[in-house]
């Protein structure tokens, strides 16, 4: 089969089974069945993995084999890199919108309510250690234990659907085609249950999967960064894994009146909180354009 052909098989199968998947988790999530809503998200990331699969032998070339040695450099880029973007994006955001700002976390206590408070306090925990806890957790070893889940998308994703659009578009076009199509993938649980960005922002539902798409494009082209610098999968898994590991930890310092407004941030898939990993993905863009003009 051609290349090409490749590709259309990746995408129908891929997009065929998470789709399902999400439907799914979203009916779950509907019904109140946290728990298998969970579950049933978690395998959906595994739905590129097995795409890649279904597709061609291709998957088996991505590099599996741990390479740290002369890579260690990569390794703490993948590791610390989504930590440092995100606190930068939440900073700026705070900055713009200081009444958003609230260390005295009011809603997680909201969050937990009298009940879950008691019982967090009769565990010995108070809500700042909790917070600490949760902080520290996302910077060390929470990152090594989503990477185990985020390798599904990665084998397919930059391991195998990048190159081919690389290849056939060119570097810059094809990670930005990519990162679109990323961002696309995961638009029925976002539609049906508001995933990422709730469903009570302006301009939902329509707004936060195309932000997204912006969000994604930025993200998949440092995660392909690590993919191309390393030769190894796990390292794209790795940032992966940190990206979702940071994520919710700015909402622990958000004053609750301004949960509506998620577009923007301070998460990383705001607009705002998302803005230095756009910046950096842009710069690589235009780093390495000049780079290959240079060469010619």
């Amino acid at each position: 089969m051609s290349e090409k052909g490749n590709l259309k098989k990746y995408l129908l199968w891929s997009f065929l089974i998470a789709w399902i998947l999400q439907v799914t988790a979203s009916i779950l999530c509907i019904k109140g069945k946290l728990g298998l809503y969970q579950i049933v998200l978690s395998i959906s990331m595994f739905a590129p993995f097995a795409a890649a699969i279904l597709s061609g032998k291709e998957w088996m070339k991505v590099g599996f084999m741990p390479r740290i040695k002369g890579n260690v450099r990569w390794l703490f880029y993948a590791w610390f890199a989504p930590a440092i973007l995100g606190t930068l994006g939440a900073a700026l955001y705070f900055l713009l919108f200081p009444k958003a700002l609230d260390t005295g976390f009011g809603m997680l206590y909201a969050a937990l309510g009298e009940a879950g408070l008691a019982q967090m306090e009769a565990g010995g925990l108070t809500v700042k250690f909790y917070v600490a806890i949760n902080v520290i957790a996302s910077i060390t070893f929470a990152p090594w234990i989503n990477m185990l889940f985020a390798i599904g998308e990665e084998v397919g994703w930059r391991g195998y659907m990048y190159p081919i659009l690389k290849e056939r578009f060119g570097r810059s076009i094809g990670r930005i085609l990519g990162g679109v199509i990323w961002g696309i993938w995961h638009w029925p649980i976002m539609i049906l249950i508001g995933y990422e960005y709730g469903t009570e922002y302006w301009g939902a539902p329509v707004a936060g999967p195309v932000v997204f798409c912006i969000i994604t494009t930025a993200m998949g082209i440092l995660l392909d960064v690590s993919y191309e610098k390393s030769k190894c999968i796990w390292f794209p898994a790795l940032m992966h894994g940190a990206i979702n590991a940071f994520a919710g930890i700015p909402t622990l310092f958000m004053n609750a009146e301004f949960h509506n407004e998620p577009l923007l941030g301070p998460l990383m898939v705001g607009l705002i909180g998302g803005l230095p990993m756009i910046l950096l993905a842009v710069f690589i863009i235009l780093k390495e354009s000049r780079e290959r003009s240079l060469s010619d």
